[in-house]
């Protein structure tokens, strides 16, 4: 009997890649702690290595529990396979090393996590991988980036801190014309939007955030759509279509043809996670597929929140501006409209009258809320981004991502609002010496 496929992720985040264990009929996924496997025989073994099947040789490199969290966050995506990694940070360095050489570039949105900005600007740099930043208003400034020795394209879905929705599918559709791949980091757009079915070809996310949803567990993923063509374009894409030194000689478009279009993921698995490491630890991924089962309905409080938080402070006499796409004019909220089906989202920026002192005594004043480097957790966080999250960029590269001096970042909890909005009010009050406005209806 073929596995059931279902389309609604309530039912994937709860059934997808796994039914029961066959030796003791446990439902829950089992922790499978440990770092090696027996082989049947050598032949089995030897079929292993030589990627004639597919199955555990070291837990670096597969793990079943680390498996069913792969499988079901693919079918979250609609993809074909994917990847978890031990951080979001390892999910984007690896989505963009496996297709790039010394000598490479990407073009990238200017709309970053400022973690990811400094991976570009800096490490990938160090490594001889030239990151051309493009403003994503204009969709064409990836194609004008665009040469040659492009390899990809990368961009986030709901970008930290802009907030502005990324233009998926018109960026992607002009990446396919001329051979290159979207890569689309989700990590804030989990079950509110699938970039694969808009066009992009590879999907990412830290695993971290919403997904894990309870502060546990660091973890990325990384997700191939298998609907891009990469022997089409051969020239562009040596790594996966000439022969790899590193692997026998494998040419990995070729070599895993018989098991789908994941010649990709499977490259990244057997080359850049045998290589660099950064595997997905067993009791990460456990833990990690305890927050994917409630996601769905998480999500569902976490967006119906931060739309009333995103209402009350945009009529708070101490907030200066609110940045939530439910706020949007214009095509930045025709893009939200497009893209995110199910909700805005829960991350949310403000600005205070009074700058940057106001948001810091601001910070300081909360009480329910944590002030922590996070997002996506159950409970209601804040930050100030200019001096954490995006400290390592210049002044210009700040303004460029979207931070501010007096910018606040909320990410909106599953907490009861009513509770959410008073900690709000009594912080600013504390911070501007406004009085408290009532909760908006």
């Amino acid at each position: 009997m073929s596995a059931p496929t279902w389309t609604n992720p309530e039912t994937i985040a709860l059934h997808a890649g796994w039914r029961a264990d066959p030796s003791t009929g446990s439902v829950a996924v089992p922790i499978h702690q440990t770092t090696s496997f027996q082989f049947q025989d050598t032949g089995h073994a030897a079929r292993l290595f030589g990627l004639a099947e597919l199955g555990n040789i070291y837990s670096r490199i597969m793990n079943p529990t680390v498996d069913v969290l792969e499988k079901r966050v693919t079918a979250m995506e609609g993809g074909v396979a994917g990847l978890a990694l031990g951080s979001g940070q390892a999910a984007t360095s690896f989505a963009v090393m496996n297709l790039c050489e010394a000598g490479d570039n990407i073009v990238s949105s200017t709309d970053l996590y400022g973690g990811t900005w400094n991976l570009f600007a800096n490490t990938l740099k160090s490594l001889g991988i030239e990151v051309r930043f493009v403003d994503p208003a204009d969709p064409e400034n990836f194609v004008k980036a665009t040469d040659d020795r492009t390899r990809c394209w990368y961009a986030e879905t709901l970008p930290n801190p802009k907030l502005n929705v990324f233009p998926i599918a018109e960026v992607a559709a002009l990446g396919r014309k001329i051979g290159v791949p979207l890569i689309m980091d989700n990590t804030a757009a989990p079950v509110l939007c699938k970039p694969l079915q808009h066009g992009a070809a590879i999907v990412m996310h830290s695993t971290t955030k919403w997904i894990g949803g309870h502060g546990t567990s660091i973890g990325g993923v990384v997700v191939d759509g298998g609907n891009f063509d990469w022997e089409a374009h051969a020239d562009r894409f040596p790594t996966l279509n000439k022969p790899d030194a590193s692997y026998h000689g494998a040419v990995w478009t070729q070599a895993v043809k018989p098991l789908g279009p994941i010649a990709y993921i499977i490259r990244m698995r057997v080359i850049l996670l045998r290589d660099l490491g950064a595997p997905m630890a067993p009791m990460n991924a456990f833990l990690t597929l305890q927050g994917l089962e409630t996601l769905p309905l998480r999500m569902e409080r976490h967006c119906a929140n931060a739309l009333r938080v995103a209402a009350h402070l945009a009529q708070h006499p101490a907030v200066e501006k609110v940045i939530h796409p439910s706020l949007m004019t214009g095509e930045p909220k025709r893009r939200a409209d497009a893209m995110l089906k199910a909700g805005y989202g829960s991350l949310m920026g403000i600005e205070l009258k009074g700058g940057k002192d106001a948001g810091q005594k601001f910070i300081e004043a909360l009480k329910m809320f944590y002030h922590v480097a996070n997002i996506g957790d159950a409970r209601s966080l804040a930050i100030h981004p200019a001096t954490t999250t995006h400290s390592q960029l210049s002044e210009g590269e700040q303004a460029s991502s979207g931070v501010t001096p007096g910018y606040i970042r909320l990410s909106i909890g599953i907490e009861h609002i009513d509770d959410i909005i008073a900690d709000l009010d009594q912080a600013l009050a504390a911070a501007t010496g406004t009085g408290l406005r009532a909760a908006a209806e």
